[in-house]
Order: C-alpha cells, then structure tokens, then sequence
C-alpha cells in the first residue's frame, strides 16, 4: 500500500481517489476549502492554500508520503524538485508539473526543443509587448497569462482596440504575481480534440481512442468519444504526444490537446493529469477510465491495452449564481432516459459557470456519436441547480 498526498481535490480528484481506493491505497487529500469532492472519499484531509510554499512543506514533512500527485494547476510546482530529492515520486515528475503550469516554458519545450507543429506566439510582459507581439503575429490572436488554469484571464483580440482590454483580462485572470503573457496567432481549426496518453515506467506508451470537446470560457462543455480524425492525423498526433511526453518524463495520464485543421495537427497544450473532457470515459467507453488508467501507471501495474469498448459522451451540469447547500432539480427526468447516468460531484457551494454535475450518455460502437452527444445535452439541461 501506498501514501498518496492529492493536492488538488475536485471531482477529477475524486475519481482518482475512488480508482486508487480500489487498487488498496491509502490517499490524503488536499485542497484550500473543506469537504471538497475528493476529500469526501479519501482517508484524510487537509485544507491549505498551496501556493503557500511552506503550508506545502509542512504537510509533506507531516505525512512522508510516498507519491505526490497534483491535480490542480495552482501549486507552489517549483518545490516539487525538493520533494523528490527526498526520495518521494511526484506524478508524473516534477519536471512535467512545472513545465505544464508555465506556458513559455511547454510551448518553448515543444515548438523549440522537439519542432512540434504549434500556433506562431510571442511572449508579452507589458502592454507596449503585447501590441508590439500582436503585429507580429497579427490579428485575430489568442491571449493568455503564462500561468493560470481553466481558461481564466483568455481572450480572443479582433480589433487593435481589443489589445488593452486582453492585457488587462489576462492580468485580472493570472496566477499569482506572474505578469507575462503569450499571445498566439489564431488557428483556423475544424475541430479540437483531447488524446490522452499513458506514460508506463515499464510499458510502451499507449493512446486512448481521441476525445473531441467543446469549450465556452475555457472550459469544456461537452465531449464525445471517439472524435473522428483522419488516420494520418491520428498518427502524428500520437507522434507528437509521446515526444512531449518522453522528454517531460514520468508515469500517468496526460492530457494533449490538439486542433486539427486543413493544414494537418496541430499541438495545442498539455495537462500531466486526468483532463476534464476525459470524463467521458466514466460512460464505460472504454475497458478502463481515465481515473483507471491514471491510477494504474503512477502504481507501476501494467496496463496491457486500451480498448474502445462503445460510443460516449458528456455535458455539465453548470451552476448560475453563488450560494451554499446545492440541491438538483429535475434527477428523476434525468435519470429516466436510456443508456445514461448522472454524476453529482459534491461540491458544498456554487457560483455562477461552476461545474456541479456531469451527464453521461453512451451506446454501441457502431452508433451516431453526434446522436449520443445530443443526448446527453439534453439530459444535463434538465438537471438544475439551486443553493441558498
């Protein structure tokens, strides 16, 4: 049995501790509220903020761990390298945990180190270099703090008059006291889609069937599997997640986006942990879930292959104002529809756009995935949430 310290404790980390509970592992879970959905099924709990280094050292000192496994993105990363000098593992290395919270430092990793396809970018740490990089790549472009998560401080510039405004959403969306900004030339792409690909320390590398998404305010709101892609396509985009993968070392899930247009693959960008529109996987899609799969390689058993078993999809289920002690309407409709489940994630207060609850749909592998994809739309907008 091993001590698993999750730091990060949301409904991805909840399925994670549910997935290491069953493979007998012990699991503290931590997050900066209490009674977060992970720390409803884990072992222990701990509230800090983890960007607070020394919160951070204190809980590692107190529980010797012996994995480390980060499940949300706003962490003090940089003492991750101390934690394994200690001899603890850190999932999937601190190496990919501080290369994927920083955007200059993955898009450099892959665009400059490996000659991955990307977006053309330039990097921005003041207004003056963002207009200066935005006529460099030209407009319409995507900006982005260097570091932030689920989508916070991204905006679209269409107009020179947009430039000040994504500065300054970009600064109000950040993490930390992080400043800089990359601004990437907008692809003209079909369709966006999620590989998630498994690391094994003594295994090859192995690819689940791609997962297609759609995003509103950085984050996803629907996905469906599998997505269709060309086979070449899927060939090189598989290519290109092993080599970023390879060089970011470690055993586990990651998360590769990709856009796919005319013009061939294209890498987006990378999470080293179980990816939201993986929850489709929890339709029984596959032989194992992502959680499962996760689990599995950073425990070092062997996962002989990954078999798409049916068709699924997935929609949120959104809260729309702040408020404690939520309560969901409509789960008897819900429920009552063929081939379907519900997932309620147990969060203790909602605001407005926060995912609450996931609607899960599936069918055989040889049925309309866009059909499948409508239906569980359809059972999430039945599902409403109400709090005090």
């Amino acid at each position: 049995m091993k001590k698993i310290l999750l730091l990060g404790s949301g409904e991805l980390g909840k399925e994670l501790v549910i997935a290491l509970k069953r493979l007998g592992q012990y699991v503290i879970a931590v997050d900066s509220y209490n009674d977060a959905p992970a720390q409803q099924v884990a072992d222990e709990r701990e509230v800090i903020n983890m960007l607070d280094g020394d919160a951070l050292d204190a809980i590692v000192a107190k529980h010797q761990p012996d994995l480390i496994v980060p499940e949300i993105e706003a962490i003090r990363t940089e003492r991750f390298y101390d934690y394994e000098q200690q001899g603890i593992t850190v999932v999937p290395s601190a190496k990919a945990a501080n290369y994927t919270m920083n955007r200059k430092a993955i898009r450099d990793l892959a665009a400059k180190e490996l000659g991955l396809k990307t977006a053309k970018y330039e990097y921005a740490n003041s207004l003056e270099e963002l207009t200066a990089a935005v006529n460099i790549i030209g407009i319409p472009c995507v900006v982005k703090p260097l570091m932030s998560s689920s989508g916070k401080g991204q905006s679209v510039i269409k107009t020179t008059e947009d430039i000040e405004r994504a500065w300054n959403y970009a600064q109000s969306g950040k993490r930390g006291d992080y400043t800089e900004v990359i601004a990437e030339a907008f692809v003209k792409f079909n369709s966006e889609i999620t590989l998630l690909t498994v690391t094994q320390k003594n295994g090859p590398t192995l690819f689940c069937p791609p997962i297609g998404h759609r995003q509103e305010r950085g984050d996803y709101q629907e996905s469906w599997q599998p997505a269709y892609i060309k086979p070449a396509d899927l060939q090189e985009a598989e290519r290109m997640a092993e080599a970023v993968t390879t060089a970011l070392t470690g055993a586990g899930i990651f998360g590769v986006e990709f856009f796919l247009t005319d013009d061939g693959v294209y890498f987006s960008e990378l999470s080293p942990r179980p990816h939201d529109t993986g929850m489709v996987t929890l339709a029984g899609t596959q032989n194992f879930s992502e959680f499962e799969l996760h689990a599995r390689a950073i425990l070092e058993l062997p996962i002989y292959e990954i078999i798409l078993e049916r068709v699924g999809a997935s929609a949120v289920v959104l809260a729309d104002k702040d408020g404690t002690h939520p309560t969901y309407l409509g789960l008897e409709n819900a429920m009552n529809q063929p081939k379907s489940d519900v997932r309620i994630f147990g969060k203790p207060t909602t605001r407005p756009y926060r995912r609450m609850a996931v609607a899960l749909t599936y069918d055989n592998v040889s049925a309309d995935v866009n059909a499948v994809k409508e239906r569980a739309i359809a059972i999430a907008k039945m599902i409403t949430v109400e709090s005090k």
